[in-house]
């Protein structure tokens, strides 16, 4: 499970969920992670969470493993994470659709037309058919951005050994993969010589930031099968890790997805890693808010000042937000909110009629304004830890890691 924690303080409130999870009998290995964009706007270091990590372990007695992830790197920015991170999430979006060499395009389509006609793949009820405009253009679009991963597992290994695991993500790109383009990109990383251990595609349907799964459930059900099917087949026929498995990037708080999740894992007895980033930080807001006093107003005002800045803060995440201006409550009213009301408002409870979507997802991306106040937002956090981290916790285990899992 990718535990993001924007500000470095909840890491143990983290782990003391996946502590509670193993007395359910469910043993989950903690990933913590943070990308270059959220380090850059919060002007910390990947050594921050290397450390974050190693004091919840310490303080918690965790003998279990954990992991530091490099979250959607590239080769412009992974050097600053290899002395910190063991885990990388290499991000090759941005080469999706760019040519490749032609001389190594015509040797993989070579290499592809061996799969032309009917593919069986284990579990699935129909064959998956791969044509010769299929394979083209599925090569056409990817082969580029897999070589790419393949430059970037490089470097890593030439810095660090081979010592780290490796996710491949293409969920940030225009469509949702098909079986049979997934298939070809599983090709792909292993003729790259890429071993990763996790991939990230694209489902159909929208992954908000912070909120509910937007989209057709049978859909993304069908989806989810039909790729573990894929990755089955192709460990065992390219030779990648036994331990390859699905990544869900904007995991947290798809609840209507989980029940989903939980049962087709059973049946294919598979592992998943899911990414809960900012959630957390959304959890130490619904804490400042109940504890009242210094830290109630604190709330209020990241709501005012990102209210200010709405067009700004939400431009980096546009393709995973959905926010409603004319849904946002006023920053005088917010002003006015006791303790119960603020809570009810950003807490995803979707039996509240309270709980307001556009207002939680507007907060989850202003998470720079908080940064901004600097010494006073971390000084609330200190002051008001055993709140915050009974909301950590109880949101980590009871809304996501037993619904998952259990």
């Amino acid at each position: 499970m990718g535990l993001g924690d924007r500000f470095a303080h909840q890491g143990r409130a983290q782990l003391q969920a996946l502590v509670q999870a193993k007395a359910h009998g469910i043993e989950v290995t903690p990933v913590w992670n943070k990308s270059n964009r959220e380090h850059t706007i919060v002007k910390s270091e990947p050594i921050s969470v290397r450390r974050e990590a190693e004091a919840a372990v310490a303080a918690l007695g965790w003998t279990g493993s954990y992991h530091v992830d490099a979250d959607h790197i590239n080769l412009g920015t992974v050097d600053r994470f290899i002395e910190a991170s063991d885990f990388y999430t290499i991000d090759v979006a941005d080469y999706t659709g760019k040519a490749a060499d032609e001389k190594e395009l015509e040797a993989f389509l070579g290499e592809g037309r061996k799969y032309l006609g009917l593919i069986s793949i284990p579990g699935l009820k129909s064959p998956l058919e791969l044509d010769a405009a299929t394979l083209i253009r599925t090569t056409s679009k990817f082969l580029g951005a897999m070589q790419e991963a393949g430059r970037i597992y490089r470097h890593i290994a030439k810095l660090k050994g081979d010592d780290f695991i490796a996710e491949v993500s293409v969920d940030e790109t225009d469509e949702a993969q098909t079986p049979v383009e997934l298939f070809l990109i599983l090709m792909m990383l292993a003729r790259e010589k890429v071993p990763c251990q996790t991939i990230a595609p694209k489902f159909t349907g929208r992954f908000n930031k912070g909120v509910d799964y937007v989209g057709d459930l049978s859909q993304f059900e069908k989806e989810f099968h039909e790729d573990l099917c894929v990755i089955r087949f192709a460990i065992g026929e390219f030779g990648l890790p036994q331990t390859l498995k699905l990544s869900v990037h904007s995991g947290s708080d798809k609840f209507s997805l989980y029940p989903i999740i939980n049962r087709l894992l059973k049946e294919h007895d598979a592992g998943v890693h899911v990414k809960t980033a900012g959630t957390t930080w959304l959890e130490e807001l619904i804490g400042l808010a109940e504890s009242g006093g210094e830290g109630l107003q604190v709330a209020r005002d990241v709501y005012a000042a990102a209210y200010a800045r709405l067009e700004e803060l939400i431009k980096p995440y546009a393709p995973v937000v959905a926010i409603d201006p004319a849904r946002l409550p006023s920053v005088a009213e917010v002003q006015g909110w006791s303790s119960a009301q603020y809570g009810a408002a950003l807490r995803h409870d979707l039996s509240s009629p309270d709980y307001n979507l556009h207002f939680r997802q507007m907060l989850h991306v202003s998470f720079k304004v908080a940064a901004e106040m600097g010494d006073r937002y971390l000084n609330a956090l200190k002051a008001n830890e055993k709140v915050i981290a009974r909301n950590v916790t109880a949101n980590l285990l009871d809304r996501h890691i037993l619904p998952l899992f259990s």
